[in-house]
């Protein structure tokens, strides 16, 4: 089968579409044929290396797995030993994260994990996108406890984590003020149409103190804004969170002294370590089907570009997802 893959770490130019050996599914797994992928900012961390916290978990000094992807929509090929959950043929979509091989034709993954099946009524190819700015915007949710009355605001919100947690916080009757380096010129009403209250958008000159105070959370889905930035926005009592370590792995430290600041009333950091299984795939299903969750495509790219479906995304500069179409399909 073709799949893309890098022998080293580095840009976009090392990813490569070769020919690898076709894998079967064992016991507890799926093989699923693929028809859509995406490039996210998981995939940009395999395959530079960077932050270097993803060398211990892809290998060093060179990767150990040479296939990258992690998001992926596709049909059920073969089931292995004591598979009856699913169905060959079944549409599904999933995220593997820490496991990857989703940039290739056929992929295995777990029965159990982080896949679910296609809405009705969907193109498989429109979920692809669907599974992991959830994945982690749910562990935001997790971490923090936000729910109806709560006010929250998200800064980098047009990204695929961003836009996907201010659904899911819409969707728990959470007041959002999202954060934006620009509105999407092509869609500029975006981040309203996808529940938030207020959008500040940073491009016009406007900065964070004009969002005022007393948030219940402040949320970091790029890794662009630090505590001691956010912090002042927060009530106290508050919780900062990001979806990175933070300059010398802060975020962990601040976490790590977290229950004892909480307990005295005080502004603090909460680190959100994501977990996911066949429960909170079904979740995020479900709220696709009732329309309270959608994904973000910024554009789709054939599977033989995919080095400039790496390069875009390495810009910081996409709104949502980067999808890849298979040539299968």
């Amino acid at each position: 089968m073709r799949a893309a893959t890098r022998r080293r770490y580095g840009g976009p130019e090392v990813v490569e579409i070769r020919d690898v050996p076709t894998p079967s599914p064992g016991s507890g797994e799926v093989l699923v044929r693929v028809h859509a992928t995406t490039v996210n900012r998981t995939d940009c961390a395999y395959r530079s290396g960077r932050p270097w916290i993803n060398r211990v978990v892809c290998g060093w000094p060179r990767p150990r797995v040479q296939i990258l992807g992690s998001e992926y929509a596709g049909t059920v090929a073969a089931l292995g030993k004591g598979v009856t959950r699913w169905a060959e043929g079944e549409r599904v979509f999933g995220f593997v994260d820490g496991r990857p091989g989703a940039h290739a034709e056929l992929l295995v993954v777990a029965a159990d994990g982080l896949i679910a099946p296609v809405p009705a009524g969907m193109e498989v190819e429109a979920a692809a996108p669907a599974m992991e700015g959830a994945f982690y915007a749910h562990a935001f949710l997790r971490v923090t406890g936000l729910g109806r009355g709560h006010r929250a605001l998200v800064h980098g919100a047009t990204g695929t984590i961003g836009t996907a947690l201010v659904q899911l916080l819409r969707a728990e009757g959470v007041e959002v003020t999202a954060v934006c380096d620009r509105r999407p010129t092509a869609h500029p009403d975006l981040l309203e149409e996808l529940g938030a209250a207020h959008v500040i958008d940073l491009s016009e000159g406007t900065d964070l103190r004009s969002a005022g105070g007393g948030f219940d959370a402040v949320i970091d889905a790029t890794g662009h804004l630090p505590f001691a930035t956010g912090r002042p926005l927060l009530r106290p009592g508050g919780s900062y969170s990001s979806s990175e370590l933070g300059r010398g792995g802060q975020n962990l430290g601040l976490a790590a002294i977290g229950p004892v600041t909480r307990r005295l009333g005080r502004r603090h950091v909460r680190f959100p370590y994501p977990s996911g299984d066949a429960a909170l795939a079904a979740h995020v299903a479900e709220l696709m089907t009732q329309g309270a969750y959608r994904p973000v495509v910024d554009r789709t790219h054939d599977f033989a570009d995919l080095r400039e479906a790496y390069a875009w995304v390495d810009t910081g500069r996409k709104v949502g997802s980067v999808v890849v179409r298979m040539p299968s399909t």
